[in-house]
C-alpha cells in the first residue's frame, strides 16, 4: 500500500488566496477575487494566477457548476499551520522548541493568560512522556 502523498506546500501569497476558502467553501473565482481584494491591493490577474497555481499544486480543487467553477480547499488550514510552524522551527531554531519559547519569553510580552496556557501545554506534554 502506497504512503499518502504529502500535503502541497504553498507560498505566503498563495496562503492569502486560501484564506477566504478556509473560512467558507466552495466559492467561485469571482468571490475569491473580491475577498482577497478587500484585504489587499492585488490585481484580479494576480489573484487568478495564484488560484491557478494552487489548483496545479493540488491545494484546491475546482468543480464545474453550470458555466463557472467552484473552488474548495484540499489543504486544510491546520495542515498549512503545521507545515509553516515546523519550517520555522527547523530553519530558525534548529528544530528545537525550547529556544523558540525562550526567544518569545525574552522578546515578547507574555501575559498571565499566555503563561497559563504554556504551563498547561507543558504539563500535557510531560504527562504524555511518562
Amino acid at each position: 500500500m502506497a504512503a499518502p502523498a504529502p500535503a502541497p506546500t504553498i507560498s505566503e501569497a498563495e496562503s492569502r488566496v486560501m484564506e477566504p476558502l478556509w473560512r467558507h467553501a466552495p466559492q467561485s473565482s469571482e468571490d475569491i477575487v473580491a475577498a482577497v481584494q478587500q484585504a489587499s491591493d492585488w490585481h484580479e490577474k494576480t489573484i487568478r494566477t495564484l488560484l491557478g497555481r494552487l489548483l496545479g499544486k493540488g491545494a484546491v480543487r475546482a468543480e464545474k457548476d453550470g458555466r463557472r467553477y467552484l473552488y474548495s480547499p484540499m489543504l486544510s488550514r491546520e495542515q498549512w499551520q503545521s507545515q509553516e510552524s515546523r519550517s520555522l522551527l527547523d530553519r530558525v531554531f534548529g528544530g528545537r522548541l525550547g529556544p523558540l519559547l525562550a526567544h518569545f519569553s525574552e522578546h515578547e510580552k507574555l501575559g498571565a493568560k499566555d503563561v497559563a496556557e504554556l504551563r498547561k501545554l507543558l504539563d500535557a506534554i510531560e504527562k504524555k512522556g511518562r
